[in-house]
């Protein structure tokens, strides 16, 4: 058994903690992390919460009870908004947002201040999918192929069971067949609309 032993020095403050994950200090002198570090970490965090919501969103449309009870909720939106990326039942926040975030910081075992810049980013990325817009120039739209347009296909009611990736990757989906098409027709007065590329048979 391990104790703890603890003495009071007024002269100077101690605290005393386990490190969940990586701090940000670093080996190097400077104190920081080079760029191959950073960015090795934040691939491996996008990796691990796209596996994680991938599998839990499917489970979610899968079991009737979690998409009647829970899941439908976020799916009231079938003309998804930028405020509506996040509306969903807690129990759906605390599943997929909070675990999943928690996994991604732990196994990538970035630092605390890096996680900030992370989530920062996966948020906005999620309200950027759910804002309905195609806009020129995005750059959501130029380095992911998980986008707004893609995952509008998912929120019709033609597309509930493919297109389930999020925030930043399709992989999931090409692997294990959930993945739908779409073209983008320029619409007679002005803006775009998805089209999915295949027929849809409901099972």
């Amino acid at each position: 058994m391990m104790s703890l032993c603890l003495r009071y020095d007024p002269d100077r403050i101690v605290s005393w903690s386990t490190p969940v994950t990586g701090s940000d200090e670093s080996p190097t002198t400077n104190g920081s992390l080079s760029v191959f570090d950073l960015g090795r970490q934040f691939f491996t965090a996008m990796v691990v919460l796209d596996t994680w919501q991938y599998f839990m969103h499917r489970y979610m449309h899968q079991n009737k009870f979690l998409y009647r009870h829970i899941h439908s909720q976020h799916h009231r939106l079938i003309v998804p908004y930028a405020y509506g990326a996040l509306y969903n039942h807690p129990l759906e926040g605390l599943l997929l947002d909070t675990i999943g975030g928690a996994l991604a910081f732990l196994l990538s075992g970035m630092s605390p201040r890096a996680s900030i810049f992370f989530f920062s980013f996966a948020t906005i990325k999620t309200v950027d999918d759910h804002c309905g817009l195609w806009l020129p120039g995005n750059l959501f739209h130029v380095f992911f192929q998980n986008n707004s347009a893609y995952h509008d296909v998912h929120h019709q009611l033609y597309g509930t069971k493919y297109n389930y990736s999020q925030p930043f990757f399709n992989v999931w989906d090409k692997i294990l067949g959930t993945h739908m098409p779409y073209t983008l027709e320029k619409r007679e007065n002005g803006g775009f609309e998805v089209r999915p590329v295949k027929v849809v048979k409901d099972d």
